[in-house]
């Protein structure tokens, strides 16, 4: 995994919450990375949608470092909140 030489299962592991840390990663921040790593469908791609809904926080999005990455993000996280609103109606 980019910098680092971290096996998947423990990658996996740390996004569905059963660790809490590899190295000096946390969930968040490693969200934080593949967000500025990687395009939103390879994300989504890579990881289920209770993984996305837990991670997907505004608060993760404030840890972005390029605003206009902030903005697309903060977008992107609005249309997820009214789709889901959508379909329990």
């Amino acid at each position: 995994m980019w910098d680092y030489n971290l096996p998947y299962e423990k990658i996996d592991d740390l996004l569905s919450g059963k660790i809490d840390r590899i190295g000096h990663y946390n969930a968040e921040n490693l969200f934080v990375k593949m967000l500025e790593s990687y395009p939103w469908f390879t994300i989504i791609d890579l990881l289920d949608s209770v993984q996305i809904k837990k991670l997907f926080t505004k608060d993760v999005i404030k840890k972005l470092k390029s605003p206009s990455l902030r903005e697309k993000y903060f977008y992107v996280q609005s249309r997820l909140q009214e789709v889901v609103r959508d379909t329990r109606r």
